[in-house]
């Protein structure tokens, strides 16, 4: 298991576009929608030496798409503490997603832990092909502390990012479970990016 992907929610695309200039100094690249979730995003990569492949993601829900089809929105997004935080506070770390090469075991392995970390769903954007693990009613598992998983296609996002400038120096997952569950990702420390 390694880490893939932060996910940074904001209340609007928008508004995480001007979060990523302000804080970052970068404009994020071109994302796209997810049809699935009624939501869109903008991506930069910060892979680095010790995270290879990994990129920033900028997510917010579309207003202009309807609405996922008898499950809630990824990362809490349909939760109404969650939007009123990023309403009132702006953009802001809200996830972490772990790239895995068999979603299928590392589901099984997780149930065996006593966990329900959803159900592999097949989602794709562009040329992009996934398979993710998606709860029903969207949460995050034990909050930020435990990733979802995904299981890349042939392509990923970061295949045709460009090098923006900025590197992942480290990130923390704070459930002690995460050590256990994702021994590969040795602890990381939260989004130092430089």
């Amino acid at each position: 298991m390694e880490l893939d992907h932060l996910v940074v929610g904001a209340a609007s695309l928008a508004e995480g576009v001007s979060w990523c200039e302000q804080v970052l100094g970068v404009t994020p690249d071109a994302g796209g929608a997810h049809v699935l979730m009624g939501t869109h995003n903008r991506l930069l990569n910060i892979s680095a030496p010790g995270q290879p492949r990994c990129y920033l993601e900028i997510i917010a829900i579309d207003p202009a798409a309807p609405g996922p089809q008898g499950r809630a929105r990824w990362f809490d997004l349909d939760q109404p503490a969650l939007q009123q935080a990023l309403r009132e506070r702006g953009p802001g770390l809200i996830h972490w997603v772990a790239r895995v090469p068999n979603l299928d075991a590392a589901l099984a392995h997780w149930r065996s832990e006593g966990l329900d970390p959803g159900t592999a769903v097949e989602a794709s954007r562009g040329a992009l092909r996934w398979r993710i693990a998606l709860r029903d009613d969207g949460r995050r598992l034990r909050r930020e502390g435990l990733p979802v998983l995904i299981e890349w296609g042939d392509a990923h996002p970061t295949d045709t990012l460009p090098d923006r400038g900025l590197q992942l120096l480290g990130f923390e997952a704070r459930d002690g479970l995460t050590a256990r569950l994702a021994t590969p990702l040795g602890g990381v420390e939260l989004a130092s990016i430089a």
